[in-house]
């Protein structure tokens, strides 16, 4: 009996990695053979994802967080491609704020640009750039002011969007993630009218990932950036369909299940490839609002909340590891 353990980061309460070992202990200790796999879809631990299937070496920079104060953020550096794997999150992301400090009115996505700098002068000819979790809605202007076309031209860009939502409009930056950053009501109203100001991006304000990380997908897609599903091409690296081959169960999750998680996330990227294998696959939330039957349209098996409680989390996902093995295993016997 094997499971195989590939959830996402609970934001601010555990990595996907510990989240991993924590279902992964409680399979094991009721007997089955578990993998652990941990993923992202664009967000913060994508690169160590991408770190554990093409190596490379880390390194780090100083830039400034969201408000603009210096930090040290990292950087995936791949030798042989010359290959640099740069995160939104790192430079310019949520957990980098106290909850006071959250602001996206004045947060700025410079640190970004900053960062992305660090690697075009290190020699890169390809650069990754992940989008999700940042603190930003700014639509890219503190980033665009620090680089221009001509920097970019000269690599491939790639943008690894964790949502594919819009620009603007009811699902679009302002209004989908404000509130997550730390927006009012009045604050989103006039974020959507800064968005709507920039005219610049208009070309590419329905693409979708173009509001992502606060309206980085747009501006980098004006720069000249491909976008595409970072849920997608993280399970294409690894290699996904193939690893979960002889599975007899796929546990995946996040902290928190709702409307985004329809929208790009690797929770229901992670469903649909387990359809696809014929494989089961278990989708678990700390925190579940939306109908379990939107998840199993796109292939979940099951929908399971845990507590809720942050403290509680690497408990409850051991407990459920376990139970689920246990359940798997009664099942194989009838």
């Amino acid at each position: 009996m094997r499971l195989v353990c590939s959830p996402d980061s609970l934001k601010g309460v555990l990595s996907a990695s510990a989240a991993a070992s924590a279902l992964a202990g409680g399979a094991r200790r009721a007997g089955a053979e578990a993998t652990e796999l941990p993923l992202a879809d664009g967000g913060e631990g994508t690169a160590d994802v991408l770190h554990a299937v093409w190596g490379g070496a880390w390194r780090t920079a100083t830039v400034c967080d969201a408000l603009g104060r210096p930090h040290e953020a990292r950087y995936l550096w791949v030798e042989d491609r010359r290959l640099a794997v740069v995160e939104s999150a790192e430079a310019i992301g949520l957990p980098l704020l106290m909850s006071d400090e959250q602001d996206p009115l004045r947060t700025s996505s410079e640190g970004l640009g900053r960062l992305i700098l660090e690697a075009l002068d290190a020699g890169a000819r390809e650069l990754l750039v992940t989008l999700g979790g940042s603190a930003t809605v700014d639509g890219g202007a503190g980033l665009r002011r620090v680089l221009a076309p001509a920097d970019l031209e000269s690599i491939r860009l790639t943008v690894l969007c964790d949502v594919t939502n819009p620009l603007h409009g009811p699902r679009g930056a302002a209004r989908a993630f404000g509130p997550q950053k730390g927006a009012s009501s009045q604050d989103i109203v006039e974020l959507e009218r800064r968005l709507l100001e920039m005219s610049e991006l208009d070309a590419y304000a329905d693409q979708p990932g173009a509001g992502a990380a606060g309206g980085l997908g747009a501006a980098l897609a004006l720069l000249g950036a491909n976008l595409a599903s970072g849920a997608a091409a993280v399970l294409d690296a690894i290699e996904f369909g193939r690893r979960i081959g002889g599975a007899d169960l796929v546990v995946t999750g996040e902290g928190k299940v709702d409307t985004t998680s329809l929208e790009g996330k690797i929770p229901v990227a992670v469903a649909a490839a387990c359809a696809q294998a014929g494989v089961p696959c278990v989708v678990f939330g700390g925190v579940i609002t939306v109908p379990a039957e939107e998840l199993y349209d796109r292939g979940a098996t099951a929908l399971l909340a845990l507590s809720g409680e942050p403290a509680e989390a690497s408990h409850d996902l051991a407990e459920l590891g376990y139970a689920l093995a246990r359940l798997v295993s009664s099942l194989k016997r009838c």
